[in-house]
Parts: structure tokens; C-alpha cells; sequence
């Protein structure tokens, strides 16, 4: 096969995820698509995994594209004539524990409000099911009838087959060895066809679906992909007479799953220590490899499957599989476009999930590639979420020990990564440790959650009920409201943007007005062309020609790149800070009283008033102060450089104390923004979630005498009226707890879900947040109605309102 010159794209990696966006590239019309496998398809991982396919998800668009995947596999055999062995048995998940049980319920909750069939089953109607399961200590579990599985190497097949019926070229035994680039964008991939020629194609784009090689594919085109190979193990029984047809069975307490295929059980493990592998490199003879077996590794498991399917004690073990899968440092699978190039984009690291989610991956990042912006929120995987730290083979191989476990573990609320940690700490770390901070780690970030009484244990006690830190929680959020509290934010993103072009470039890519005085604070989004909510941030005037750009910690990155990507050829520099300046927030009716007891300067409101900042002394240091909240109180944000940040901590600390003040964690900072219905980015806005209907049209100015980006879907939504509005929930029962994808209920019929939710320590309730259909109704309509959020499959009856529940007029902040 002799390859193209030049090539639209040009896709590496031919495992399930690379064949299916060339399938769905094609599918949108894109000629000359190249797809270069170094060995042969579905040799890597795609050959030898499960082939489980599932349909719930954590979040409502990874359902959707499970979903998607599902229909997707069951019409390729029509489309291609390759058999998919796709065939939907449904699936049972049980629960061997009260916290697995309740786990399950609040899934069953979720899944109702994302549209997914579900049943909630007891022991009696699990063993009808799968009659050959010992249910001792079996509590319940849910059953999910449209769940399937298929034969993963035929699904790829059948993908590249479709993409090449629509043109695209695939060529086996034919490595990528390197790129051309030419700044931002690589402008052609270099080859090795094996025994025949080399050359280059030059392209437009390039994808990496190199799988457990995606992290070395990704060095050599200039792109970060931080994921690591781990051994996967399962077992394959001998045939087992008079076995017919069952549903998947997941027992997560067991840490097992196992699926019936032709009259065989294949057991599989997600075993709570895993074992990374290839740490110096994947052998370059790879093809269709097993490992080797590591049985001692794998007894655990199989002792425990062996009592919960006594069938398995006489049924001999006809393959013992340990294979390669490759892992993320969050488990979540890598999508998008690489922050560091421009036409660079990523398809891997699927954590034993890329049979379930390659069909919905790869139609996104097609829609994706083919419009330039998300078709929805994929916040949860977009690639630009991973630091560069993340990257680092240490850290790597550490993590992934934790990672394919967690697959299994209880996902409890607020549940830490345990391993890997210690990587990135503020200025103010070991003062916090040494006051009873309990961390928890976002982006690399060591981050003080909340704080331990004297004698209480230094670490978290997970439940789905009220955990161990709740009353700690209440009262850090009591400070917060009544006296003053300190909580460090020096993991939030600092983006320094100047130069002569900074008002008029920051105006483009921004909703609300930058053309502010020097020390003015604009509270302010970033939109997309549908607007969408892109980034949500604060931007400070420090100069005529410089702004301090203030984002959250997880999204600095993405935020950053978002900027880079629409620069052009404006004269300004960007420059990550954010380790330059550690910030301790002040807030509280008597945060006054501490600023003004460390500092000469005048905070009152005639010269520091609410969105403003200034320069001041403070011990004997020097720092910045900015007047916001995002907890609904008087308050100030405290910038100080590294080398003078421990001084004005203990400064403030000493000073505090005659004040009363309190270390404060951001779970408390969390339930207080709640109880304000402050917006969080990621769970209540995002990229599909327009501004005016999120309720933040305040924010947006289309009168500013320029235009920006996303100001055209402004002024269309105003003149066609909103679909849907987000609006505070609070639960009438003060004892359930909202965490978030808890299904809103309508006089009796589910329209929505709660994006986000804490505790509203001052409301007496859990408070959330959630979109509720509008369209064609005024608002007094839409809150006369009966509301209900569905807690475990319990209805609690819920408050709502437009305007936040606790301080509506704001007065608060301003004081």
C-alpha cells in the first residue's frame, strides 16, 4: 500500500477508540483520513478486553455517550456485515454493605433523571436472575435490562470497515516516528511502514489513540497525556454444562465482575492494589501479548469468587489472562484538544472502559474537530484538566496502583485520591498541617478541606450519610457567617495577561466590560459562539497594560489555552502565576477588624469597596488585597508572594485571635457558596449551559462598544426567551444530603437533576442547585409548582427559588 502525501488527518493508534473517529470522521464528510497502526488493529488492548457495555455513567453526558455507543454497536453489523456479538443480557450490580447499598440507590435516582432503564432489586428477584449466585450477604442491587457486551475486536473491525467504505486508508504495520511542526501545529507525521516504505504525510490534524503508548506518542508530538499500563487480570472457566445466558454481574465489594460467554464464566478483578507495568517502556515487539501470570496476585479474588459462584469450585480454569490496560491519574478517559498545539488531539487512556465509551468518544471528538468546539460539556475527560506534573513517570506509576482499584471502590462523596500525593503545596501548607488541616488533593494541589478538633483523627471517615468532618464543617461555615474565618485559595489559577493590547484582547474573549479603572475587580465569563460558558472568573485591573486573570484550580489550563487559542496576533503576554502568590481569604462580618488590626491601610468602603483592589503593608511584608467573596460575606482575598507568605500568616493568625478567627476548609467555603447559589464551574455552568439561562446576564455587557465572543447567542436568547433557568433548591426534611445528578421532580415528573449540592448550615438544609425547563412560562409560573428532589428513591420536597436563599439582596458582601 503506497500512503498519501497529504492527508486531512492523520489518526495513530488502530484500536477501538482510533477505528471509531475515523469511523465517525468520515461520517461527517472528511476525506483523506489516515489511520497508521504500528502492528495490527486491535493488537494493543482492544483484542483481549471484556466487552462489557454498560450505560450509566458518572454524569449525565458520559451516560450520553455510553448510550450512544450502545445503539451505535447494535446497527454496525447492518452497516458493515462484520458481526459485533453485540446482544444486550442486562447486567446486576449488588451490594454486600449499607454504604455499597446506598450507593446503588442514589445510581438508580441518577439514572432515572438521565433517562436510563433501571430496577432496584432485592436478594429474591437477584437470585431469579442469576440463579447460580450464592447471595449470603447480599443486600439488594439494581438491574439495568439494556446493558450488553460484544466482541471487542469485531466492533473495531466493524468501525474500520464503515470508515474505510467512506475512503479513509488504514495501514497496518506502519509506525509513526515523528512529526514536522511549525509553532503550535504539527504539519506532517513521518512513517515506517514495515518491510516497505518510510516517508511523511503532511496533514491538517492529528490524533493520538495510541492507547497504553499514548503518554511516548504524545512526547514525540509535543503534547502532554499522563496515563500508565497496568495489569489486568481475569480468568476464563472450562464450558460449564446447562450454562445459558446471563446478565453481566458485578459484585464491586468483591472487587469482581463476570460475564457468561458461550457457556463459559469470565471472572475479572479490579483488585484494590494493582500493578503498573512497563515502567521503562512497552516492548517494541508488543502484538497480541499477554503478561505473565501472577496467580498469588489473583487468589484473593478468585477465593472469594469461588464461595459466591460455587460453580466455578468444579469448573476447572480453561485461560488464566493477565493483559495490559492503560490508566489515568483520575480515571477518566483523555479527549480533546491538546493545550500545548493547536491541531493536536487526544483519544486514550480509557481505564477499562474503552469498549463502552469508544462509539460516543470518538462521534464527540469528531463533532469536536469538525466545528472547533465542544459539542457539550466534556469537562469530565477533556485532556486540557491534566497539569504537566501529571506527566511525570513517577508519578505515574504511583497513582496507578490506586487508580484501577477505585474502578470498584465506593465513589463516596468527597472521596481522595490516596496515593501520589504531596506533589503541590501552598506557601501555607505547614502551617495548616500543623493546626489539624485534613488535605485533599485537586490538580496536583494539596488543598485544606477542613480542620480536625484536638483528639479527632486527622483524616477522613467516608460515608453517603453525615461524614465524621461534618460538625467540623459546621462550624468553620459558622465562623464564616457570624464571626470571621481564614481558608487558604492559593491553588486557584492566576493568569497574569499585558501588553499594550491587553483591554481590547480581554474584551474579546470576555462577557462583561474589562475597560475598568486600574484596582477594579470585574466578575466575568468567557463564551463560546453559543453562549456557552467557557471559563468563569474574575479579572483585576492592575495597570493600564496588565490584569491578573483569577480562575478555578481544576480548569487553569484550560483556561490558559482558551486565551493562547484566541490571541492572534494581539500584542500581549500570558504567564501562569499561580505559584508566584499564595492567598489567604478573609471573610466574615469581623474580617474587617482582622485586616485593619495587621495593616495600616483603609478598608472601609469610601476607599476599598466591594470589587475593588489595593496594594498594601501587612506585618512587615507587603501584599495585594481584593474585595470579593465567593461565600456571601464580608470578606477579602489576601495576595502575598511565596517568600513573604508564612510571616503574614502568622501576622494574621496572632492578630486573628483577639477577633475570634477560625482556619476554615473549602468544603465549608463550598456549603456556604451553596447557600448563596454562587455558580460552580463544571457542575452548574459549562460549555453547553448559556449565560442568560445560568442566571448570570449581570455579568454580560453587549453594550460595551465592542464585540466579543458569544455576544451574537446573547442577543438571540434575549429576543427568543429562555428554555430553561437554573434556580436554588432547599430540602424541607433538614436530614437528607444533596450531592449532585439527584433527579428534580415537577408536580410529580422528573425535568431536571441537581448540578450541584452542599449542606446550608445556615438554612437549615441541603441546598443544590439545577436547570428546570421554562420555555413559554414567566417565572412566577415556574416556582408556583410542587418541587421534589429525588434523594436515593426517596422524594423529599424541596423549596425554590430564583434568588439566592440566604442574604437575596447581597447587602452582606458590602458592608
Amino acid at each position: 500500500m503506497t500512503l498519501p502525501s497529504h492527508a486531512r488527518v492523520v489518526i495513530i493508534g488502530g484500536g477501538i477508540i482510533g477505528c471509531s473517529v475515523a469511523y465517525h470522521l468520515t461520517k461527517l464528510g472528511w476525506a483523506d483520513v489516515v489511520l497508521l497502526e504500528r502492528k495490527q488493529l486491535t493488537s494493543g488492548t482492544t483484542w483481549h478486553a471484556a466487552g462489557l457495555i454498560a450505560q450509566l455513567r458518572a454524569t449525565a453526558n458520559m451516560t450520553r455517550l455510553a448510550k450512544y455507543s450502545q445503539e451505535l454497536y447494535g446497527a454496525l453489523e447492518a452497516e458493515t456485515g462484520v458481526a459485533t456479538g453485540f446482544k444486550r443480557v442486562g447486567s446486576i450490580t449488588v451490594a454486600l454493605t449499607a454504604e455499597r447499598h446506598e450507593e446503588l440507590r442514589r445510581s438508580a435516582a441518577m439514572a432515572r433523571a438521565f433517562g436510563v432503564e433501571i430496577d432496584e432489586i432485592g436478594t429474591a428477584e437477584i437470585k431469579a436472575k442469576y440463579p447460580h449466585l450464592n447471595t449470603d450477604g447480599i443486600l439488594g442491587g439494581v438491574y439495568l435490562p439494556k446493558d450488553g457486551q460484544g466482541d471487542p475486536g469485531n466492533i473495531a473491525h466493524a468501525l474500520a470497515k464503515g470508515a474505510r467504505m467512506r475512503g479513509a486508508v488504514i495501514s497496518e504495520r506502519t509506525k509513526a516516528m515523528g512529526i514536522t511542526r511549525n509553532g503550535q501545529r504539527v504539519t506532517a507525521v513521518e512513517y515506517q511502514a514495515e518491510g516497505r516504505e518510510s516517508g511523511q504525510i503532511t496533514c491538517d490534524h492529528v490524533v493520538n489513540c495510541a492507547g497504553m503508548w499514548g503518554r511516548e506518542v504524545g512526547r514525540m508530538l509535543g503534547v502532554n497525556v499522563p496515563l500508565q499500563a497496568c495489569e489486568h487480570f481475569y480468568i476464563v472457566s472450562e464450558p460449564i454444562a446447562g450454562l445459558t445466558q446471563l446478565p453481566v454481574l458485578r459484585v464491586p465489594d468483591e472487587c469482581a465482575y463476570y460475564k457468561e460467554d458461550a457457556g463459559k464464566i469470565l471472572l475479572g478483578a479490579f483488585e484494590p492494589v494493582s500493578k503498573p507495568w512497563a515502567l521503562d517502556g512497552i516492548p517494541e515487539s508488543f502484538e497480541f501479548d499477554q503478561l505473565p501470570e501472577d496467580f498469588d496476585h489473583f487468589e484473593p479474588i478468585l477465593e472469594q469468587a469461588v464461595a459466591r459462584m460455587p460453580m466455578l469450585a468444579s469448573a476447572g480454569i480453561h485461560t488464566f489472562f493477565n493483559g495490559p490496560e492503560s490508566f489515568t491519574p483520575d480515571d477518566a478517559y483523555h479527549l480533546g484538544r491538546a493545550p500545548e498545539m493547536d491541531n493536536v488531539w487526544v483519544a486514550a487512556g480509557f481505564n477499562s472502559i474503552g469498549i463502552q465509551s469508544a462509539g460516543g468518544a470518538g462521534m464527540a471528538l469528531a463533532q469536536w474537530m469538525e466545528s472547533g468546539e465542544k459539542p457539550f460539556d466534556l469537562g469530565d475527560v477533556d485532556i486540557s484538566r491534566m497539569e504537566p506534573f501529571q506527566g511525570n513517570r513517577r508519578y505515574l506509576a504511583a497513582r496507578a496502583t490506586e487508580t484501577l482499584g477505585l474502578l470498584y471502590a465506593d465513589h463516596f462523596p468527597y472521596r481522595q485520591k490516596a496515593s501520589a500525593r504531596g506533589v503541590r503545596c501552598s506557601p501555607f501548607h505547614a502551617q495548616l498541617a500543623a493546626r489539624g488541616a485534613v488535605f485533599g488533593e485537586l490538580s496536583g494541589w494539596e488543598r485544606a478541606n477542613w480542620y480536625a478538633a484536638p483528639g479527632q483523627a486527622a483524616e477522613y471517615d467516608y460515608s453517603w450519610k453525615r461524614q465524621s468532618f461534618f460538625d467540623n464543617i459546621a462550624a468553620e461555615h459558622r465562623a464564616l457567617r457570624t464571626g470571621v474565618g481564614v481558608y487558604d485559595m492559593s491553588s486557584f489559577g492566576k493568569l497574569r495577561v499585558e501588553g499594550r493590547d491587553a483591554e481590547a484582547f480581554l474584551n474579546r474573549i470576555c462577557g462583561n466590560d474589562v475597560a475598568v479603572p486600574v484596582g477594579r475587580i470585574v466578575y466575568t465569563q468567557f463564551l463560546n459562539a453559543r453562549g456557552g460558558i467557557e471559563a468563569d472568573v474574575t479579572v483585576t485591573r492592575l495597570s493600564e497594560r496588565a490584569y491578573l486573570v483569577v480562575t478555578p484550580a481544576a480548569t487553569r489550563l484550560a483556561d490558559e489555552a482558551w486565551l493562547r487559542r484566541h490571541l492572534g496576533d494581539a500584542a500581549v503576554v500570558i504567564t501562569d502565576v499561580t505559584a508566584g502568590e499564595g492567598v489567604l481569604a478573609v471573610m466574615g462580618p469581623k474580617a474587617r477588624d482582622v485586616l485593619q488590626a495587621v495593616s495600616p491601610a483603609d478598608f472601609s468602603n469610601a476607599v476599598n469597596p466591594f470589587g475593588t483592589a489595593q496594594e498594601i503593608e501587612i506585618g512587615m511584608g507587603l501584599a495585594r488585597v481584593h474585595r470579593v467573596s465567593y461565600v456571601g460575606e464580608l470578606g477579602w482575598e489576601v495576595y502575598v508572594s511565596a517568600d513573604m507568605a508564612a510571616h503574614v500568616f502568622e501576622t494574621m493568625m496572632e492578630a486573628g485571635a483577639a477577633h475570634g478567627v477560625t482556619l476554615c476548609g473549602l468544603h465549608a467555603m463550598d456549603c456556604a457558596r451553596a447557600e448563596k447559589a454562587f455558580r460552580h464551574f463544571g457542575h452548574d455552568i459549562t460549555c453547553e449551559d448559556h449565560v442568560l439561562e445560568a442566571g448570570l446576564g449581570f455579568a454580560v455587557k453587549t453594550g460595551k462598544g465592542c464585540d466579543f465572543i458569544g455576544r451574537d447567542a446573547v442577543l438571540q436568547k434575549r429576543q427568543e426567551g429562555l428554555q430553561r433557568r437554573l434556580l436554588q433548591f432547599r430540602l424541607t426534611d433538614p436530614e437528607p444530603l444533596l450531592y449532585h445528578n439527584e433527579p428534580i421532580l415537577r408536580d410529580g415528573v422528573i425535568v431536571g437533576h441537581v448540578s450541584s449540592g452542599a449542606y446550608g448550615h445556615s438554612l437549615g438544609g441541603a441546598v443544590g442547585l439545577g436547570y428546570v425547563p421554562c420555555a413559554g412560562e414567566d417565572l412566577a409560573t415556574v416556582l408556583g409548582s410542587l418541587y421534589e428532589i429525588d434523594v436515593a428513591g426517596r422524594r423529599v420536597r424541596a423549596d425554590v427559588s430564583a434568588r439566592p436563599m440566604y442574604d437575596p439582596e447581597g447587602a452582606r458582601p458590602k458592608a
